[in-house]
């Protein structure tokens, strides 16, 4: 009976410092979201301007560029994938995986080659794990996204769209990453980053494509300014979609950490009521061999 009560001291020693951990991590991930959020507010201003720009060059130019400009046969696609360095985020990586794999298994049912890059350790794990092949791949830059890191991103999927698919690049680029709706939620988002496709219109805007955009003169031509501004447009959908997934990443740890403070309670609940009984049954023991040898003892005189 004694053995049996160190037992539960010990899983009720072990819950108080696990929830210590879990709390403590919830906390630090709620301090994350704040910070990851005012960046993406911060960030959505230059974006829809860059969209703008670009929508109104696009519309107005009559140019047959090569970033806008739906190629005939697409053979190859980029899917790029924006998961995590790390764990301890509940479903928040197997479903942007999920995702992923499920956009690559209907562009190879429409005869176009999924062609994947990683972002986030968890993804480069998962695809090492099961021997998949995959084209490129950033690490260590998920928690608190900068700039350079999109950079990277950009010129790596331009490279490979300029070169098309019949020189090992790609035709088309989807980005596939989880977009912060709520502390509770974190829904999974796929968008066809390239060939262009205008979608940075908020609710309660109009669309970049129902605007009504001034004639503009272009200088010196406007393929020179799509040039310009195409790049700029790509880095910062990347660096959107880093952000998102940096916000919904945090928002997916303090729910899974509270979630598992809630269960150490539970734990400790269980096991306190478990102890108190064996201990009660223990007294209960001494009690019954007290009466018991004083019976005894009276019966021998």
């Amino acid at each position: 009976m004694g053995a049996q009560l160190r037992v539960y001291k010990q899983k009720i020693s072990s819950a108080q410092t696990t929830k210590k951990i879990t709390k403590a991590m919830e906390l630090i991930a709620a301090s994350r979201i704040q910070k990851a959020m005012a960046r993406v507010r911060a960030s959505s201003p230059f974006a829809r301007a860059v969209t703008r720009s670009v929508s109104a060059v696009a519309t107005h130019s009559n140019v047959q560029h090569p970033l806008t400009t739906e190629r005939e046969n697409i053979r190859r696609s980029a899917v790029v994938i924006f998961a995590s360095d790390r764990g301890l985020a509940g479903a928040f990586n197997s479903q942007i995986l999920r995702e992923g794999l499920q956009l690559g298994e209907l562009l190879r049912s429409e005869g176009r080659e999924p062609v994947y890059f990683l972002v986030g350790r968890k993804a480069v794990g998962y695809f090492q794990f099961r021997q998949m092949p995959w084209a490129g791949e950033w690490t260590g830059d998920t928690d608190t996204p900068h700039f350079n890191t999109a950079e990277q991103i950009a010129g790596a999927l331009l490279d490979a769209y300029d070169r098309g698919g019949d020189a090992d690049g790609v035709d088309e680029i989807h980005l596939v990453y989880n977009r912060f709706v709520s502390m509770m939620t974190q829904s999974p988002e796929t968008v066809r980053l390239l060939p262009l496709e205008v979608v940075e219109a908020e609710e309660g805007e109009a669309t970049a494509a129902s605007q009504v955009y001034p004639l503009y003169e272009f200088e010196p031509s406007p393929e020179v300014v799509l040039d310009a501004l195409l790049p700029v447009y790509v880095q910062s959908r990347v660096f959107n979609a880093l952000l998102q997934s940096s916000a919904a990443k945090h928002a997916a740890t303090q729910k899974a950490m509270k979630s598992a403070s809630d269960n150490a309670d539970k734990l400790i609940t269980d096991y306190t009521r478990l102890r108190n009984n064996a201990r009660q049954a223990e007294i209960t023991q001494q009690i019954a061999e007290i009466v018991g040898g004083a019976d005894a003892l009276s019966s021998g005189k």
